[in-house]
């Protein structure tokens, strides 16, 4: 496993050693003795989400204010930009934002600790993406920031206004979300 520092402080991108040949591949999605090792992150996970979209759909920027979530996500179908903004008031990266490219054929995962939103916007034709958490979900305690604040200014590499779900297009502006001290 290879692990990247993103732009933001804790926010890391993981690159899995993938064994192929003309059988297909094999790789360890997860391994928490590794990921614990390499990354310093000692949190366990508690659930797994799995989502598909379609292409422009737009899901995010999603947190949970009291019960915080870290997460690892990864792209088993397709391809998504994902993004990550920095809600910790006392982090040098407050308000800013990382996005990365996931996809099935890259494999790549990203680790967004607690403290961040979190949003992807698909792609590809259709994507499946799945990611461990470490709290449930709680739907009481779910925040969202609007995923086109001026503030943020994020650069979704995307032509035409998204797909959003209803709870998604009411997201609130950056200005008016709660953040974590």
């Amino acid at each position: 496993m290879i692990i990247t520092p993103t732009l933001l402080a804790d926010v890391l991108l993981i690159e899995p050693k993938v064994f192929g040949d003309d059988r297909g591949f094999f790789f360890e999605s997860f391994n928490q003795r590794e990921f614990e090792r390499l990354t310093g992150v000692h949190d366990s996970f508690v659930q797994d989400n799995h989502s598909a979209s379609v292409r422009g759909v737009l899901r995010g920027l999603h947190y949970q204010q009291q019960f915080a979530q870290g997460k690892l996500v990864r792209v088993i179908e397709g391809e998504v930009f994902d993004v990550a903004v920095d809600l910790r008031e006392h982090s040098p990266t407050f308000g800013r934002w990382v996005g990365v490219r996931l996809s099935a054929t890259n494999k790549h995962m990203l680790w967004i600790p607690k403290g961040f939103a979190h949003g992807f916007v698909t792609l590809s034709e259709r994507a499946q993406f799945l990611y461990k958490t470490t709290d449930y979900w709680h739907p009481e305690d779910e925040r969202c920031i609007r995923w086109n604040d001026p503030t943020l200014n994020i650069l979704w590499p995307i032509d035409e206004a998204p797909t959003l779900s209803a709870k998604d297009s009411q997201g609130v502006a950056f200005a008016q979300a709660s953040y974590y001290p």
